[in-house]
């Protein structure tokens, strides 16, 4: 049962209903998405104040989100181009929403014939009926522009991340088919379900927000007072690889133009792209060139003890650029691995604060 969100005002917003509102944010399944943290980060962002905010790696877009209701002024960044779509649609966008005409025109026949999805894809992931769908939607949806189009492809996004079981795209049958509702409804009815959601999503914070695609390392460190990081996870076993799991909805998020896929994988994955975040060797160095880049700015860092470096390392290295730091335990059921072997997910997330 969706959460009752008074109407938001700059003037009336405390932690309590910003999170509140968050919690009605489209929920996308994705490895170390923030969606349970949201009451604990509302209340450190509150506490932090100030009028600009940095999401560096956006991810689900549930933390962009929370910090627009929060009444910030919001940059969205992410490595991968699908996660800035979504914030672009809800975030970025302060009133745009898709019409019931836009809805049924996506839903409806093709505008042309392409069959790209259908015949690269053919018995992979979803029914012939589905991969018809993708194809058609995507023929309106490149006659569309603007904010319109965002919300049209972050609910195209939405609608096959939740009809895929777990949400991730590293095998193409249904071994995980536990019967839930998601996984059988066709996607043309996902897609007018999804469609509806990110329109209620929209809102006006009285704010200039926006939402981009590159390197943390690229962003302008200039004039944030809150700069909030949720990188990948350099596990000690495994491999935290999004394009592995989420290749598919990149993908077709531009409908795969400009991607490379790897032919011969039985996923049709896309190439890796590298992140000096994702490797123990590299790790503590991307951190601190981060941390130095954002040393003007209060940083709010979110990690799990899953993960490599360890907590009193994060906190050293952090030190050497901010001079006062804390740090907040919390337990968590963290979704981290998607196997049977995939153990680890009772963790603590920590919340590092450096000001």
């Amino acid at each position: 049962m969706s959460l009752m969100v008074p109407e938001w005002t700059r003037e009336t917003t405390t932690p309590t209903l910003a999170a509140c509102k968050a919690a009605n944010f489209p929920r996308l399944r994705y490895m170390g998405s923030k969606y349970k943290l949201v009451p604990q980060l509302a209340e450190t962002f509150a506490e932090i104040g100030g009028t600009r905010a940095l999401d560096a790696f956006s991810g689900s877009g549930v933390v962009s989100y929370l910090l627009k209701a929060m009444g910030y002024s919001v940059t969205s960044n992410d490595f991968l181009n699908f996660p800035t779509v979504i914030s672009r649609a809800a975030v970025a966008n302060q009133s745009e929403v898709l019409s019931d005409a836009d809805i049924d025109l996506i839903t409806g026949p093709a505008a042309d014939d392409r069959d790209f999805i259908q015949s690269k894809f053919k018995g992979m992931y979803f029914t012939d009926e589905d991969r018809i769908f993708l194809d058609a939607a995507w023929s309106h949806i490149d006659n569309m522009s603007g904010a319109k189009r965002d919300l049209a492809i972050a609910a195209l996004v939405l609608s096959a991340a939740r009809k895929q079981p777990r949400g991730v795209f590293t095998f193409t049958d249904l071994r995980y088919d536990d019967g839930r509702r998601d996984l059988h409804l066709p996607l043309r009815e996902h897609f007018r379900e999804r469609a509806a959601e990110y329109n209620q999503a929209v809102f006006d914070n009285e704010m200039d927000c926006n939402a981009v695609t590159g390197e943390v390392f690229d962003i302008s460190a200039d004039g944030f007072d809150l700069v909030y990081l949720d990188p990948p996870y350099a596990p000690p076993k495994d491999d935290n690889c999004y394009v592995k799991r989420y290749h598919f909805l990149e993908g077709l998020s531009v409908y795969w133009r400009g991607q490379e896929i790897m032919e011969n994988t039985k996923t049709k994955k896309l190439v890796k792209k590298f992140t000096p975040f994702s490797y123990k060797k590299t790790i503590e160095d991307a951190l601190l060139r981060t941390f130095d880049r954002f040393s003007k700015s209060t940083i709010v860092l979110s990690y799990s003890s899953n993960a490599v470096p360890d907590v009193e390392t994060i906190k050293r290295i952090l030190s050497e650029v901010k001079s006062d730091v804390e740090v907040i335990s919390i337990n968590h059921k963290y979704s981290f691995g998607t196997h049977a072997t995939a153990a680890r997910r009772n963790a603590s997330e920590y919340i590092f604060i450096g000001r």
